[in-house]
């Protein structure tokens, strides 16, 4: 756009628009908060503030269109102002758009006084008044999108910090814990799961767009990145919404997502997510699936110590582990007579073989660990050497190779 001084007629128009500024800037407010829910009573823009951006603006507009070039700096300033005050661009330009108006309005009644003569000048001159117009539309929305990138960017970073507190425990006051409750939109007492989920690649989502999907089922939930791993607190209205996430979680999987038992306090999400990073490493390798910790004191205890639960698993069960597959059919029908509480014909019935079957292989399994299932003492530690299996698979790797027999890999069973 050229800057030029305009016709001696325009600048008489101009000097009554100049004239009449205060009252056009009291106008203008007046109509912009009349005609726009964002500038009325307890909204985001106080009419103060409304104000002092009308009256800065129209000043600049009148002042450009004497001729100098514009200074856009005070639409700058409204789009920074507006864009941290969270108001909706499209209604900013609309404010814009009912100041350049009322200027229009005032030139066009000046003009008709004027006569013919003016009202030509005044239509030869309006491209001037809508490409200022132009020029300002563009700055407030440069201005208004670089200051919500970069808000946008700060509130990424304190989120991702609150988050990476929250999963670490480096909590050091309880007025910590409410302002992560307050910023992250998630009540500090109310019920949780925490989702681990393996990511496929470096850097990229095991569950994408996750927190927009529980958003919309009203869960609210927030999630950190990291190079193994994408991790998430999710807020669940009761209880009863658990099997809802799970079921999400499960329509969505592509990885291996292990999930914590629910539990109750913000203060408990570190626990939470052992336990979900445990039940995750319990999956099958490179096969997704949706796995929940499955919360009881013996299972708690196994988790809480993964060292001395693996060398449990060794100390108990290494004689077992060497057969290759016919250890694995041995701890299989163990672990069914477990699950049926000491019962020979339901461990029968899980195992799809006859009740002698399994009363042979039992004893088979006494004698080459030498332990007796009539013995209390025996049962608790053969019942927490599988579950030590159970939560850490790789526990019965770290066999000598001479002594595996079989290709069958080592229990537990991955199928």
């Amino acid at each position: 756009m050229m800057h030029q001084a305009p016709d001696p007629v325009i600048v008489t128009l101009l000097d009554e628009v100049e004239r009449r500024l205060p009252e056009l800037i009291v106008n203008v407010t007046d109509e912009i908060v009349g005609a726009i829910d964002l500038y009325q009573a307890a909204a985001p823009v106080p009419r103060d503030d409304l104000a002092l951006s009308v009256g800065d603006n129209m000043r600049e507009i009148v002042r450009a269109l004497y001729g100098p070039a514009p200074d856009v700096s005070p639409a700058h300033e409204t789009g920074r102002r507006r864009a941290e005050q969270s108001a909706p661009l499209p209604e900013v330009l609309r404010a814009f758009r009912i100041g350049f108006t009322e200027i229009w309005k005032v030139l066009a009644e000046q003009a008709a006084l004027a006569g013919p003569d003016a009202v030509q000048e005044l239509v030869s001159a309006a491209t001037t008044l809508w490409s200022l117009a132009d020029d300002y539309s563009v700055a407030v929305t440069q201005s208004y999108r670089d200051t919500a990138a970069e808000i946008m960017l700060r509130q990424q970073k304190e989120r991702s910090v609150l988050v990476e507190a929250l999963f670490s425990g480096n909590l050091v006051a309880q007025a910590e814990l409410w302002q992560i409750s307050e910023i992250l939109q998630i009540p500090s007492d109310g019920v949780f799961v925490v989702v681990a989920a393996e990511t496929p690649t470096l850097g990229k989502d095991a569950l994408p767009e996750i927190e927009s999907r529980l958003d919309a089922e009203n869960l609210a939930s927030a999630w950190r990145l990291t190079p193994e791993l994408q991790v998430g607190v999710v807020s669940l209205r009761s209880r009863s919404a658990e099997e809802g996430v799970l079921e999400l979680l499960r329509r969505h999987a592509d990885a291996r997502i292990g999930v914590s038992p629910a539990f109750r306090g913000l203060e408990n999400t570190p626990r939470a997510l052992h336990l979900a990073r445990v039940t995750l490493a319990s999956l099958p390798a490179n096969r997704p699936g949706v796995r929940q910790f499955t919360e009881s004191p013996l299972n708690a205890l196994v988790a809480s110590s993964p060292e001395e639960a693996v060398q449990l698993a060794h100390q108990v069960l290494s004689p077992v582990l060497r057969l290759g597959d016919d250890g694995v059919v041995l701890l299989d029908t163990l672990s069914a007579w477990f699950d049926s509480r000491g019962s020979t014909k339901e461990a029968a019935q899980l195992s799809y073989c006859h009740p002698n079957t399994v009363r042979y292989r039992l004893r088979k399994l006494q004698d080459e660990l030498g332990r007796s299932l009539s013995n209390p003492a025996d049962q608790a530690e053969l019942l927490a050497a599988l579950r030590a299996l159970r939560t850490y698979p790789a526990a019965a790797v770290p066999l000598p190779a001479e002594s595996a027999v079989g290709g069958r890999p080592p229990w537990p069973p991955t199928a």
